[in-house]
């Protein structure tokens, strides 16, 4: 994630002993963290919550230490003194794959919304982006949209998944298949996404209802076969465990094809967005987390060679 631009770089911000470890661009606003923990914004996403261009940062960059300092310049420094850290330097220049990724500090990002927020008159949208990262904290903000666990402890929701995959593992009779072990492959991605999988955000109901409602509209049983109940459980510590064991519909081996088929361009490209975006509105997920799901099943283009 470049900013694609030509920035003179001195050998202080070059970094080459830190990596990037994850990131994101969540809104347009690009983000991650380094190896030693450290948060940041790249240069344009920066930009985006400034509500200013991307060359107004670059040419403060390039004009940041000259003497003597300029009227911006100097009063960005005295917020980044003010917070105890060093002005000295803008940005951290990282190599990642050849490529040089300007990462801007926390401090620095917090310093030149404060700047654009207070010091720059009418400018609404970098007064809205200081007040959500001085309330969330710059930290717990990135390391949230990007999904960074500085623990490195298995996640709650990785967690729960777990416990479901080895609940169904061998539930399913010979000859059929399920929908949960089926869209694996779709609940990785959320919950790398930062989507909360678990007792408040069950998606293989919805693929369930909407896979049902599409077997009986287009008579699928005559094509392969009759359909079956099997004893499912959830995790004891699911709500739904209450009612256990419940008694979802498998489906014949021969129809997994058909089934693929219709989950990946039918569901996917239709049905998913609308169900994270529901979620959204039930508070039960944060829409950036939403979006950045559903950004996560988008086709790639395969560039021609």
């Amino acid at each position: 994630m470049t900013d694609n631009a030509d920035l003179t770089i001195t050998p202080s911000q070059l970094t080459f002993d830190l990596e990037i470890v994850v990131e994101a661009e969540v809104d347009g606003v690009g983000m991650g963290v380094l190896g030693d923990g450290t948060p940041f914004l790249t240069l344009r996403g920066l930009s985006r919550m400034c509500g200013v261009a991307i060359s107004t940062l670059v040419k403060l960059t390039e004009e940041w230490g000259s003497v003597p300092t300029k009227g911006r310049e100097q009063k960005i420094r005295d917020l980044i003194k003010a917070q105890g850290f060093d002005d000295t330097v803008f940005f951290h220049a990282v190599k990642k794959n050849g490529t040089i990724h300007h990462a801007v500090p926390a401090h620095v990002c917090m310093a030149t919304l404060e700047y654009y927020a207070f010091e720059v008159s009418g400018n609404d949208h970098a007064i809205k982006s200081f007040r959500t990262l001085a309330k969330k904290g710059f930290t717990d903000f990135v390391y949230a949209q990007v999904g960074y666990n500085p623990d490195g402890k298995v996640s709650l929701a990785w967690q729960q998944f777990h416990d479901r995959v080895s609940l169904v593992a061998n539930a399913v009779p010979s000859g059929f298949f399920s929908i949960y072990q089926e869209i694996a492959g779709m609940i990785v991605p959320m919950i790398n996404a930062g989507v909360d999988v678990g007792p408040h955000i069950v998606p293989d109901i919805s693929v369930g209802q909407r896979w049902a409602k599409h077997w009986k509209a287009e008579s699928l049983e005559v094509l392969y076969g009759v359909r079956q109940q099997y004893l499912h459980e959830y995790p004891v510590y699911f709500p739904q465990a209450l009612s256990n064991p419940q008694t979802p519909y498998c489906y014949p081996d021969e129809a997994l094809g058909e089934f693929r088929k219709w989950f990946r361009k039918t569901y996917l490209e239709t049905y998913l967005p609308e169900y994270l975006q529901g979620q959204a509105k039930l508070g039960k997920v944060k829409p950036a987390v939403a979006t950045k799901a559903i950004g996560a099943f988008k086709p790639k283009l395969i560039s021609a060679k």
